[in-house]
């Protein structure tokens, strides 16, 4: 069969029933055992009687990676014959001790095949057909050369007419890890590096995964941190999570599903989640499951501050010495009278309300007595491993989420210590891998990750007090070109898809989009141009490690399999771009892709001398290196005057000065607050409009799943039959609509309306829809979503102080389809 024919079916002939087995056997993927062999079911052979099916003598095999963003990266080692793809084996090297574990890829890395051979792979490049709208699916072939001399030509056009800053590089983590084929962050892309060369673009800040918090911790510490990593628990009296679930978001042995496990097997700490949905983290390894309403956590956090404070199990020595703004002794100059955390807590600040647990219960919906006995237990716990996830933070009051629990983290004393942590999420050992590919922006202006369609509808009204503009007070101009590079961000993945289709579909303003991916994504639909990229395996890069807890190590993705199709790299399409706008010796420096990759190992080995050489890594496939633990402000806590943090005072700041300037300066659209203290706000469609908005009495959130990496397999045949979608509702939720388990169901509000399958179940609150994000967007006749996206749900309007995406702030109704 030729290379261009091949179909998503097992080439090997493995049953996909045994495949749907074996993945609901492995869940995480931490289950997997054995040396590699990939277990099926022979044709005509029953599951019971599966068999280990090993590459033959000759077949060959090469190492790759799996390089989505969910925070893990896992070896390869594919089987090919006659120049394809047979079968995917996990690594087979290390075992099972924390820090040279066996880095086992879980169920999505196990299917990369049916991504690789996808009907819906890119095969050759394609322009928007003339005359019709972006989305309606009309496209003409060209030719690569056509497709460059019109990028090239539009370039000069808009930089010529707009300047520099109206050509934007949009957030895209197809593809992570790697060096060449780095999608973000976008300083670090093959496409930055060529805009780069001709007077550089509209930059952006922050990212989808943890804008708000990422923005909290510049503010509370001074930047990020990271808290203590997951094998540091072994020390800890107590693990409290916040919103955190490495179990289905850190995936493999070289994510923390592993670690987390293995920790908990090894130690037994007692672990408390706290989290709207009883996940497969709280299921796996929690000892209890506290489940408050979305968007509440500050609210909960200050429940348990109060019961603390009244019993005195907070840690004040470390307060006083580490921490500005928790009473009043230690605040900052020129702040009134009760602004202190404590008198927020205790009803003597300027909203007069004591945070007791009642007050407490009745915005979070847990009972008084759990808060009680949580602030009892987490308050008499030394040390305290607390760390948080990205739930609580993408929410419209999110900055606040986050630094509620890094506060908590302080409350304890256990900041810097082993067995403690920062309240941030878990940190890690990791390799320092250079990177000489990078290059700089010549362009200092950004706008927030989460703005981009304001920038393409009214870019020239923006500014820093009222939008975030960094670099300059305002923006000179729209955005008049973008380019999305391995991402899905351009619709699937922002918030409310309509209203971001119906903003693309107008080619007066944004004037080009090119899209460089190997798949027809959704956001693919709404290109000019269609650029089609390789895969991994059809190309060669040098990979840096995910979060493994204390474990380091580098991959070589080494090429696999000839590029399919008509497909080029991501490296040769930018060569042949700066070629026409006269920059290709300053974009290549004469290198290949090749010397590139060689140049990072060996400049890597400088900061660490025991990485092997390029050529003998690449024979590896990859190499692994045991180090410490992470230990998040140790330095810190050691010594605070001679390891100040880059915070105005130098200590952590549960009162910020800067915050509170900005309350007073800032122009916020109504409903939006900025504070100085991690205080529970209520919001726009937030847990206190759900309880009287008649309208829409339900809040929506959208969890990470194992079916996919946000919008990544989401198309993988395998994937989607192991684990379909459906919407999470409460049975309490779904008698009151007549909803039975497995009926089809419509989500909507205003915005938008899907229709998908309920799963009504008691591993949600009451109150709360989960819908797992990234599902593809497919609207039918009506404009229905029939793929189960979320984001048909959720809108633009962004959280006060980073402008980062809320969208676990939604409200919509459900009913029987």
């Amino acid at each position: 069969m030729a290379n261009n024919d091949l179909a998503p079916t097992d080439q090997a002939g493995v049953s996909r029933r045994s495949v749907l087995k074996w993945s609901a056997a492995v869940g995480g993927g931490a289950a997997l055992v054995g040396t590699g062999a990939y277990f099926g079911v022979l044709p005509g052979v029953g599951a019971e009687n599966a068999v280990a099916l090993t590459p033959s003598g000759d077949d060959k095999i090469v190492w790759s990676s799996c390089n989505v963003n969910c925070g893990s990266r896992c070896p390869l080692r594919m089987v090919v014959k006659d120049g394809q793809i047979t079968r995917v084996l996990p690594d087979d090297t290390g075992d099972d001790s924390l820090g040279t574990q066996q880095i086992r890829a879980c169920v999505r890395g196990r299917s990369i095949r049916h991504r690789i051979y996808n009907p819906d792979r890119l095969k050759t490049p394609m322009r928007r057909r003339p005359g019709t709208k972006r989305g309606a699916g009309q496209w003409d072939e060209i030719t690569w050369e056509e497709a460059f001399d019109e990028i090239a030509t539009t370039m000069t056009r808009l930089i010529a007419e707009h300047g520099n800053e109206s050509i934007y590089l949009n957030y895209g983590t197809g593809t992570l890890g790697g060096t060449i084929t780095r999608s973000w962050p976008p300083i670090d892309t093959p496409v930055a590096r060529l805009m780069n060369c001709v007077g550089g673009y509209l930059n952006h800040y922050g990212d989808y995964s943890s804008a708000q918090i990422a923005g909290a911790a510049a503010y509370h510490y001074g930047g990020w941190i990271g808290s203590n990593s997951f094998d540091d628990v072994k020390n800890s009296q107590l693990q409290v999570m916040f919103g955190n679930n490495p179990l289905e978001t850190r995936m493999s042995g070289g994510g923390e599903t592993f670690v987390t496990q293995q920790a908990k097997k090894l130690h037994g700490v007692r672990t408390i989640v706290i989290d709207p949905r009883y996940s497969e983290t709280a299921g796996g390894i929690g000892d209890q499951w506290v489940a408050p309403r979305p968007g509440t956590d500050a609210a909960l956090v200050a429940g348990l501050a109060h019961v603390m404070i009244s019993e005195n199990l907070h840690d004040q020595e470390f307060l006083d010495t580490y921490c500005l703004g928790f009473d009043e002794d230690h605040m900052p100059e020129g702040i009134p009278a009760g602004n202190s955390y404590r008198s927020y807590i205790m009803g003597l600040g300027p909203d007069g309300i004591e945070k007791t647990p009642e007050w407490a219960a009745k915005v979070t919906g847990v009972p008084a007595r759990t808060l009680i006995q949580l602030g009892r237990e987490i308050g008499q716990a030394r040390p305290v491993h607390i760390t948080q996830g990205w739930g609580p933070q993408r929410h419209a009051n999110g900055e606040n989420q986050a630094r509620a629990i890094f506060t908590l983290a302080a409350m304890t004393g256990s900041v810097g210590l082993p067995g403690g942590g920062t309240g941030e999420r878990e940190g890690k050992f990791g390799l320092s891998m250079a990177n000489p590919f990078r290059s700089k922006n010549p362009v200092k202006t950004s706008i927030s990750v989460f703005s981009w369609t304001d920038a393409i509808e009214r870019g020239e009204q923006m500014t820093a007090l009222r939008d975030g503009v960094r670099g300059k007070d305002k923006l000179d101009t729209n955005i008049k070109m973008v380019w999305q590079y391995a991402g899905n961000a351009l619709t699937n993945q922002h918030g409310d898809i309509n209203r971001t289709v119906a903003l693309l579909e107008d080619d007066s303003l944004c004037e080009m989009i090119v899209v460089i991916d190997n798949q027809m994504t959704v956001s693919a639909r709404y290109a000019d141009i269609l650029l089609p990229d390789v895969s991994n395996a059809e190309q060669l890069d040098v990979i840096q490690q995910g979060s493994a807890g204390n474990m380091g190590y580098a991959i070589v993705a080494d090429q696999v399999i000839e590029p399919l199709y008509n497909c080029k790299t991501i490296y040769e399409m930018m060569t042949e771009i700066a070629r026409r706008l006269g920059v290709e010796s300053e974009f290549t420096e004469g290198k290949t892709q090749e010397d590139w990759v060689r140049q990072v190992v060996e400049e890597s080995r400088e900061a660490n001398p025991e990485l092997p050489a390029f050529d003998d890594l690449r024979e590896m496939g990859v190499w692994k290196i045991e180090g410490p633990s992470y230990i998040g402000l140790a330095d810190f806590r050691a010594d605070p005057v001679a390891n100040p943090l880059a915070t105005e005072s130098g200590k952590i700041e549960i009162f910020s000065k800067p915050l509170w300037e900005m309350a007073q300066t800032w122009e916020l659209p109504e409903g939006d607050r900025i504070t100085a203290l991690p205080e529970h706000l209520s919001t726009w469609e937030g847990a206190e409009e759900a309880r009287t908005n008649a309208k829409f009495p339900l809040q929506v959130i959208g969890h990470h799943f194992k079916q996919r990496t946000h919008s990544t397999y989401g198309n993988v045949d395998w994937m989607k039959e192991a684990h379909p979608q459906v919407v999470w509702i409460n049975p309490i939720d779904a008698e009151a609509r007549g909803v039975a388990n497995d009926d089809l169901v419509e989500v909507f509000n205003d915005r938008g309306r899907v229709q998908i399958p309920a799963r009504v179940t008691t591993r949600i609150a009451p109150g709360v829809l989960s819908i797992p994000q990234g599902a593809w967007f497919t609207p039918d006749a009506k404009g229905t979503d029939t793929g189960g996206s979320v984001n048909t749900l959720t809108s633009w309007h962004p959280s006060p102080i980073t402008k980062g995406n809320a969208q676990h702030t939604t409200l919509a109704q459900l009913r029987k389809a």
